[in-house]
């Protein structure tokens, strides 16, 4: 099977001119050569094709595959993440994770939340900004947590997003609202323990690979996952493996990243983020259906590290459910 792995390198974006900031989210160098080693020993062949410029290009050249590994974050966009997907719904080849829709609603963190909401999945109380003047009509108690609406990594979020009055609520959303110029996210703090849930497969399919428990240290930007932690986790923050025979309420966290894995039609693999209340209820936060996945440095492969799985078969278990799908499709085809 001939596999084209779609991308954005952070290394091609800066020597553009762009920003650490702006290029946060897309990957270096080491992740793609992780990934196509991983694919080439199971068998693949493969075919470095880069962001969605590069796709067009090799698009109009007559280019094709089999099967596309995409994890390309797109630059500019609410529905950047789905610009390749769609492309490549066009000329009808297949790719791994998510289509676009799922891409699109997932990275507008509101719209997500209302889909949940609408599933019937806990989720704390929330108000989207799109001006200054819509900080009025945030009528929910403090504290607040405050952060861009569709940004991964992360991004914007820092000890300042934990707001406790109406003044510095303000501030953080003009200053948010200006730096990112996209619509902000507004909802109740949640002081309880923080999870994220790997996941594995579509649909009925999909399963719990399972649970990492996220431990701040003293050094850390207190009460939040910040971007500066997470850049720094290595010193910052403490990994821990958490599961389900042990304590009652991981069994509680992995349904209902299971279930919000369902709801958004996720697919192939990635990850859902759940922080407990005060009183000790577990409440979705965000889900990502296209995650990070550097062998060290990302989260899902960081939990697969804990569970002993090795970063080939976490690839392969990914290309695995992908070519489910197109098997089904396939015979699909042939039953019409």
């Amino acid at each position: 099977m001939h596999i084209g792995l779609t991308y954005d390198l952070r290394d091609d974006y800066l020597a553009e001119g762009y920003s650490e900031q702006e290029t946060a989210e897309f990957d270096r160098l080491d992740t793609i050569e992780a990934i196509e080693a991983a694919l080439d020993e199971l068998g693949y062949r493969t075919d470095r094709i880069g962001n969605a410029r590069r796709l067009i290009e090799r698009l109009a050249r007559g280019d094709r595959w089999d099967l596309v590994f995409n994890i390309a974050e797109g630059l500019r966009g609410l529905s950047r993440e789905s610009q390749v997907p769609s492309i490549l719904d066009v000329y009808e080849i297949p790719y791994t994770f998510s289509e676009p829709l799922a891409l699109s609603l997932s990275l507008h963190k509101g719209l997500t939340k209302m889909a949940m909401r609408q599933a019937g999945l806990p989720t704390p109380d929330f108000a989207v900004v799109d001006r200054p003047d819509d900080v009025k009509n945030v009528d929910l108690p403090f504290p607040l947590f405050v952060k861009p609406a569709a940004e991964g990594t992360s991004k914007g979020i820092s000890a300042k997003s934990i707001v406790r009055d109406r003044p510095a609520l303000e501030k953080a959303c003009a200053e948010l609202l200006f730096q990112f110029q996209q619509p902000v996210l507004v909802e109740t703090f949640l002081s309880g323990r923080e999870f994220t849930v790997g996941l594995v497969g579509s649909g009925p399919a999909a399963g719990v690979l399972g649970t990492m428990e996220i431990h701040l240290l003293p050094e850390a930007e207190a009460g939040v996952y910040s971007f500066t932690n997470k850049e720094r986790c290595e010193e910052l923050v403490r990994y821990r493996l958490a599961r389900r025979e042990e304590e009652a309420l991981i069994g509680q966290v992995e349904q209902l990243a299971l279930s919000s894995w369902r709801a958004l039609d996720g697919r192939d693999g990635g990850r859902v983020d759940i922080r407990c209340d005060d009183l000790g209820l577990p409440q979705f936060l965000e889900i990502n259906p296209l995650p990070g996945l550097h062998p060290q440095h990302s989260d899902l492969p960081i939990l697969c590290g804990f569970l002993g799985v090795p970063y080939m078969d976490l690839i392969d278990r990914i290309v695995a459910s992908a070519r489910q799908r197109m098997t089904a499709a396939s015979d699909l085809q042939q039953r019409a």
